[in-house]
């Protein structure tokens, strides 16, 4: 597994123990859907000016969100993807100003937060997506089994 952290923002500390807890959050989530460890993940981070740059950009949205994922595959097919030598699944891309707050807002640490919102990440670019409330269910149902498993309670 292959997880490249690029931190572009400097109004959050973020140091190694952070980027060891984002590589084991990318980890859980593979092992919990069976995706060969031999995937590839990029995450960005990033402070809010500049999320909000891009989620105008790809979503038509003129504020900062906190994650926003861009996945290598337009469909997800497991069976297709498990034949890939080269697995490079997409970016994931997280305002750690925005987990920074929300975290405070939610009462939690930001270990969690960013953790949460990297497993957010981690499942859009595996396919998920909370466009309905069937889906919506499924993906929050699979976000707080990761989140359990790697011990990131609320």
């Amino acid at each position: 597994m292959t997880v490249m952290v690029r931190n572009l923002q400097t109004k959050e500390e973020i140091n190694e123990s952070t980027i060891r807890l984002l590589e084991k959050v990318v980890e859980q989530t593979l092992e919990v859907e069976n995706i060969p460890q031999h995937a590839e993940v990029s995450l960005c981070l990033t402070d809010n000016e500049y999320i909000k740059q891009l989620n105008l950009k790809y979503r038509g949205i003129d504020s900062p969100t906190d994650v926003l994922s861009f996945p290598m595959y337009d469909t997800f097919s497991r069976e297709d993807l498990l034949k890939e030598e080269e697995l490079l699944l997409g970016d994931i891309v997280i305002s750690v100003e925005k987990a920074r707050s929300q975290s405070k807002d939610f009462a939690h640490s930001f270990e969690r937060e960013i953790g949460y919102l990297t497993v957010h990440g981690m499942l859009h670019l595996l396919g998920y997506d909370h466009d309905c409330e069937e889906s919506k269910n499924n993906m929050r149902a699979k976000e707080e089994y990761i989140m359990e498993k790697l011990k990131l309670f609320r």
